[in-house]
């Protein structure tokens, strides 16, 4: 089990000097860091939201590498197995706007073939993008007394990330497929947000799990935390933050990613049950990603602060492993 403090105030995440300030290292159920990140070549900023909707899943993401703008507009058509993709690639990441704090301000991100724009504010996310194919208008709302996950991972002072993780959400709006429109309701879809922010090591690999529910999410991670102090586990009951403290261990198959993943530890018991797997893969030159990212249902259970077990039964969201040089 780790020892990790629970951060109740705004904090810098950097000192002036743009190296990690000790004091923004620990967790959070409320975002209170301030990504005051400095130097070029290692900063890695980006905004991720997943969408889950009884019939598609939905993937945004607008990001800034320093050298690179990598953003990304994803559906699959859940009935049909169809993925319908839009990814591109800005150098320097031109015209890309990120801000300092999770949940405020605006992210935008446009290219030639893609236009990605997030407005955020007390209440919520709006969450707008346009492709050739598909373009998508969705408000995230902010239910009161939500709390999501914070966490700042430290490789060392040099090197270290801020993430954001947050479960559950309820989300409306409209989907536009190929010229079909598809409402989405909030009493049956969910939304999630990676929010990131740091200095990466070249070369890192991590995994990542999601699942979100009516009154129940599960965020879990490995890998990229090892050894830090810091972990990104949780539980979410009832829009209440449970902080899971250990590495947890991550049981799957990479000849058949489509077979159920298990994930464990002292406070987890999870099995995640695949229904189609993304295989996404971008190579240039010194940069390079592999994702596999599969979207399924989990069962199971997890474990309250209390020692309560919370059953996972019908949660729906994914589970991956990414392996990344940058």
């Amino acid at each position: 089990m780790t020892h990790e403090r629970e951060i109740t105030a705004p904090v810098d995440l950097c000192l002036p000097n743009g190296r990690l300030n000790p004091d923004a290292v620990g967790w959070t159920r409320t975002p209170l860091h301030r990504a005051t990140l400095r130097g070029w070549g290692r900063t890695k900023r980006w905004e991720y939201w997943g969408v889950v909707t009884p019939s598609h899943v939905i993937g945004v993401v607008a990001s800034s590498i320093d050298y690179a703008g990598v953003h990304g507009l994803y559906v699959l058509d859940r009935a049909t197995g169809a993925e319908t993709v839009s990814d591109v690639v800005v150098p320097v990441a031109r015209g890309v706007v990120m801000p300092d704090r999770s949940g405020t301000g605006r992210v935008e991100a446009r290219a030639k073939k893609l236009a990605i724009l997030i407005d955020q504010d007390p209440g919520g996310s709006r969450i707008r993008a346009a492709s050739p194919d598909v373009s998508l208008d969705l408000t995230v709302p902010l239910p009161p007394g939500h709390e999501s996950l914070g966490v700042v991972v430290p490789w060392s002072d040099r090197q270290f990330q801020y993430t954001v993780k947050d479960v559950a959400r309820p989300v409306h709006g409209s989907l536009t497929v190929h010229g079909t429109r598809h409402e989405v309701g909030a009493e049956d879809s969910f939304a999630v947000l990676d929010h990131g922010r740091g200095r990466w090591p070249y070369a890192m690999t991590w995994n990542w799990a999601a699942g979100s529910g009516h009154g129940r999410g599960i965020q879990l991670g490995g890998r990229w935390t090892a050894g830090t102090g810091s972990t990104e586990n949780a539980l979410l009951v009832e829009g209440r933050l449970h902080k899971i403290g250990e590495e947890l261990t991550w049981e799957y198959d990479r000849a058949d990613r489509l077979a159920p993943w298990r994930i464990t530890g002292e406070r987890v018991e999870a099995l995640f049950t695949p229904f189609h797997e993304r295989v996404a893969r971008t190579e240039l030159l010194v940069v390079g990603s592999e994702t596999h990212q599969c979207f399924g249902t989990w069962s199971g259970r997890a474990r309250t602060d209390d020692g309560t077990w919370v059953d996972l039964d019908g949660l729906v969201g994914w589970a991956e492993e990414a392996r990344q040089r940058w």
